[in-house]
């Protein structure tokens, strides 16, 4: 009996050293350590930066330039317009008159109605009629065109009435290319159509788009905000343009997720702002068992233009922001620091979890230390 304590105490003390030799070792681990990210070497000057998020520095990170995203950041807001649409050059007109005398240039006897036929308004905006040459309809509506087209007619015709029926070009169309259930082109039915009623004229927005991005093309601009936007603000919804084109496509925004997370992987932004705290919640959370919850990392990048002292800028291109998840100021500055695209988002791992290891690996050690002993 004395021979197995003296026995065990032996394996106790090898244990020891034995934990002495793996605590200077690396052992595997799923996640760096808040240090070993956050130090530099000895006599080495750092190549970031790292700052701590409170709420007192909240404001101050707000006027530092925002990184990451490079999409449109301008929008044209709503005009109102006329219920008529207005003919332009490329539209198509179905011009009939009518007349009550019983012949003329236009006509045979007892002839009532002439279907004079449908034209194309020209890239100077006329028409042809028959004895009268061209007739400038564009930019009017088509009552007016009709009114226009019927005085020009009774210098031949003194009791011509006529009819005018019109098809819009693409001047009068808008061309709603991707992100709806039916793209193609659209005829804008008055100069009072708005992005929403021609998205509802496309079938609607593709349910499976990730927070659905607006593009409009007119001219040579491109001007986009978020559909979710449009929605909250609808002076936002502009009137459209004939020759506008309307894209709908995916958020592609994304921030890397790395450590003790529940996904390490490429997580999408599934709305305008992203938080700290909407950032943990998309990547699945922290592991329990293993994160540092003082050791929440936000890695960025900065252009070298944006590199200024503090605190009017960050004082390096890189920079690392630290969060502390275990605070009430820690948890409200997370809820209120954005993650911008690119971003990469680390929770570290607690050292605590290494000793663990150590304990664990010891302690199976000396189990089969013992049944070898028996």
């Amino acid at each position: 009996m004395r021979w197995l304590t003296r026995g065990r105490g032996w394996r106790i003390a090898a244990a020891a050293a034995g934990l002495a030799v793996l605590a200077a070792c690396d052992l595997p681990r799923g996640a760096a350590i808040q240090t070993e990210i956050t130090r530099t070497p000895e006599g080495e000057e750092a190549d970031f930066a790292v700052y701590r998020v409170t709420r007192d520095e909240l404001a101050v990170f707000a006027e530092w330039p925002v990184v990451g995203d490079e999409r449109p950041q301008s929008w044209v807001p709503r005009s109102g317009g006329a219920l008529s649409p207005v003919i332009q050059p490329g539209d198509r007109v179905v011009i009939t008159m009518w007349q009550s005398e019983d012949n003329s240039l236009l006509s045979v006897p007892t002839q009532k109605r002439v279907d004079i036929g449908e034209m194309v308004v020209s890239a100077g905006g006329t028409v042809f009629l028959p004895y009268v040459e061209e007739v400038r309809i564009a930019g009017m509506t088509p009552d007016a065109a009709r009114r226009a087209l019927q005085t020009a007619l009774e210098q031949i015709v003194p009791t011509a009435q006529v009819q005018l029926g019109m098809v819009s070009g693409r001047q009068n169309s808008v061309d709603i290319v991707s992100g709806v259930r039916n793209p193609g082109s659209y005829p804008l039915p008055d100069r009072n159509t708005t992005v929403l009623s021609a998205l509802t004229l496309a079938g609607g927005v593709a349910p499976e788009l990730r927070n659905p991005q607006l593009r409009l093309i007119r001219g040579g601009d491109v001007y986009g905000t978020a559909l979710t936007e449009l929605y909250a603000s609808p002076t936002l919804d502009t009137t459209l343009r004939g020759g506008d084109k309307l894209i709908v496509e995916a958020d592609d925004r994304h921030f890397l997720a790395l450590g003790a997370t529940g996904r390490e992987e490429t997580v999408y932004f599934t709305r305008e702002e992203i938080s700290v705290l909407d950032a943990t919640a998309l990547m699945g959370g922290v592991n329990d068992a293993r994160a540092n919850l003082k050791g929440v990392l936000i890695l960025r990048r900065y252009p070298a233009t944006a590199v200024q002292p503090d605190p009017v800028g960050p004082s390096n291109a890189q920079v690392v922001f630290a969060v502390d998840l275990t605070t009430a100021d820690g948890l409200f500055s997370a809820g209120a620091f954005p993650v911008r695209s690119g971003d990469v988002v680390l929770a570290t791992e607690s050292p605590i979890t290494t000793i663990q290891t150590i304990f664990a690996l010891v302690g199976t050690a000396l189990r089969l230390s013992d049944q070898v002993a028996k």
